[in-house]
């Protein structure tokens, strides 16, 4: 099986940068534990199977993995399992991680992190993914106060080869011109989802005439966020669910892939059988009737 027939091809690629990869990703926020990532009482997740799922993605043709040094329980490191399980790294593998925020040893969460502060996260990411370089880096940001400090401390870190590529997360509009500016910026992650977050919609253009990926992250845990899906989802979604023999988690995966060429989905999970399902929601093609449907319910609320 080569890299252009995997599951995670069906979606087809996009390019970061200078790196392609295929759109369907994997996110490793729920990695380090079971439950509600960053609860206080997570249970830390076991060490083979978190590692069995990470090289199970990569059969599965996963390119593109988010992770960040502030994913961990009281035993595990997202990074640290990334390394464990798949280095020597694959040549086409793409690591993404994020800086700004931090958590102390307790799990307690810093105040995000300063210009000055920035290269020690990048440091430390570098450190446990067994890494000369990252390369991506996002500056992930609380509020809508100016980036540029920060964004240029990133910026000098890739002029001094310690990052390939800089990218966004939890930002608006002005950001993204904020720091395209200075750097620049191959993707934009923030929160999105079919029903979540519908005035994004906009952005999600805009980033797409400028050829910025958008990633959205909890684009099946929706308002759950990192806790997860949560109840029984809407009507629509179930409907055409049904149409597909697939889950509702299928149909917001491939929801969002249909939102433009550039988005790429990052789906996280634990478990290899919800991995599997989540890559092959690239494969599923909604009818216009369908993404009709989708999209009213997606607006209702605007």
């Amino acid at each position: 099986m080569t890299s252009e027939t995997t599951p995670a091809a069906a979606a087809g690629t996009w390019t970061l940068g200078d790196l392609r990869v295929n759109r369907v990703g994997f996110g490793a926020m729920r990695l380090p534990q079971t439950g509600e990532a960053f609860a206080a009482d997570a249970v830390p997740r076991d060490r083979d199977e978190a590692i069995g799922v990470l090289r199970r993605a990569v059969e599965l043709g996963v390119n593109h993995i988010d992770t960040a040094a502030f994913y961990f329980s009281s035993l595990r490191s997202a990074n640290e399992l990334i390394n464990r399980a798949l280095a020597p790294y694959p040549d086409d593998l793409v690591i993404a991680t994020k800086v700004g925020p931090g958590r102390d040893p307790s799990g307690a969460w810093l105040p995000h992190a300063d210009p000055a502060r920035l290269r020690g996260q990048v440091e430390e990411n570098l450190r446990q993914l067994g890494r000369d370089h990252l390369d991506l880096v996002n500056l992930r940001i609380l509020g809508t106060d100016s980036i540029a400090e920060r964004f240029g401390a990133l910026a000098e870190l890739r002029e001094a080869g310690l990052i390939r590529h800089l990218g966004l997360s939890n930002v608006r509009p002005h950001h993204l011109a904020e720091a395209r500016a200075i750097a620049p910026v191959v993707c934009v992650q923030n929160m999105y989802g079919v029903g979540v977050r519908p005035e994004q919609d906009e952005f999600v253009r805009v980033c797409e005439e400028q050829g910025v990926a958008f990633v959205p992250f909890y684009a099946i845990a929706g308002t759950g966020g990192q806790a997860g899906v949560r109840g029984t989802d809407a009507d629509e979604v179930l409907a055409v669910a049904r149409a597909h023999g697939a889950s509702a988690a299928q149909v917001r995966v491939a929801w969002a892939l249909h939102r433009g060429p550039h988005v790429l989905v990052i789906p996280g999970t634990g478990d290899r059988d919800h991995l599997a399902a989540n890559v092959a929601a690239g494969a599923l093609r909604l009818s216009e009737e369908e993404l009709a449907l989708l999209d009213a319910f997606h607006r209702r609320e605007v």
